[in-house]
């Protein structure tokens, strides 16, 4: 299994509206063989001093059954519309893929 952390910085005022489209594209990644999770998340308040809170970031958790389901979304059309929807409101991208240990 191949576990997909990826953290997408959004530009001040955008958030609401890129996390509306990320969602109406859910169903659809869902739909992907080799999909067994995907679903948008933003920070939450829980007092915990560790915690490191960021109001203009959109935190994706993904599971996939194998890299290679991986590789096919990233290139799948429904990705590629998605892309285009909110180019203009990411100001920046990073990845962790992993593997269980």
């Amino acid at each position: 299994m191949i576990n997909v952390i990826a953290s997408i910085r959004i530009k001040d005022g955008r958030l609401s509206e890129f996390v509306e489209i990320f969602k109406s594209n859910v169903p659809d990644v869902l739909e992907e063989q080799g999909c067994i999770e995907y679903a948008p998340t933003i920070d939450s308040e829980t007092g915990i001093p560790a915690q490191n809170l960021d109001g203009a970031m959109v935190t994706i958790i993904e599971k996939w059954n194998s890299l290679d389901d991986l590789k096919a979304h990233l290139v799948a059309p429904h990705m590629n519309t998605f892309r285009e929807r909110v180019e203009g409101m990411v100001e920046d991208v990073s990845l962790k893929i992993l593997e269980n240990a």
